[in-house]
């Protein structure tokens, strides 16, 4: 690579990183504006099985340190999209033409079924759990989380299924590499199924329906991956 190549390559580099952070920062203004509106919308799966109706803040500096860091976290999985892109304007012209056809489309999957879990776990699994949690709760004790204690409980949680739901993903790079090919995953999907009903069990409450809100969506992300691995190049033989 020439001098002038590799200048060129450090200062697209940077104009790309510059401007990821600028929309960051812009982003991380709004949120932390709403940042506690957007921590009271973290809580409501919670909140509405407190008798008291609240949490509590056992630190005094918790109250704004916790929604910040919920406005930071917020902020940067706004900004994901705005990455990609500057990403891609930067990796793009060094791509194939058949390249750039199936990294674009793998990204922006990528990020939605991120999102999806995110969602999947706020809408159906906190509130579950924190439902059966408020049942258990022995006679004299007063349900009543800290601010930050529940923050990072949560924040896991939903990064946790926002994983969870790259399992398609996952195997379409697989086979795209030719690591394992998609009849291998065919042949393998009654393991799966089972699987995915252990991690039920181990993340979702103790009651059947509960296991198995969990476990039916990671057995459909099972077979959307091996449906994507149609699109991928041929596997290697079975």
């Amino acid at each position: 690579m020439s001098n002038l190549s590799a200048t060129h390559f450090l200062v697209e580099l940077r104009s790309r990183l510059l401007r990821s952070f600028v929309m960051l920062f812009l982003v991380l203004i709004v949120a932390t504006y709403f940042a506690n509106t957007l921590y009271h919308f973290l809580a409501f799966p919670l909140l509405k099985f407190l008798p008291q109706g609240h949490l509590i803040a056992t630190q005094l500096a918790s109250s704004f340190f916790v929604p910040f860091k919920l406005a930071f976290m917020v902020s940067l999985l706004l900004a994901v999209p705005f990455f990609l892109f500057q990403l891609w304007s930067f990796i793009s012209p060094a791509l194939y033409g058949y390249e750039r056809r199936l990294v674009w489309p793998f990204l922006w999957l990528s990020v939605m079924l991120f999102y999806a879990g995110i969602a999947f776990s706020y809408f159906v699994i906190l509130p579950t759990l924190f439902h059966f949690l408020a049942q258990t709760v022995p006679s004299g004790v007063v349900l009543a989380p800290d601010i930050s204690e529940y923050f990072d409980f949560t924040i896991k949680l939903l990064l946790v299924f926002g994983f969870l739901f790259e399992i398609p993903m996952v195997m379409v790079l697989l086979i795209s590499v030719n690591i394992v090919s998609r009849d291998w995953f065919i042949r393998k999907r009654s393991y799966a199924i089972i699987g995915a009903f252990i991690l039920g069990m181990l993340l979702a409450p103790p009651d059947v329906l509960s296991q198995t809100l969990l476990a039916v969506p990671i057995c459909l992300l099972y077979e959307l991956g091996i449906l994507l691995g149609r699109f991928c190049r041929k596997d290697l033989s079975a």
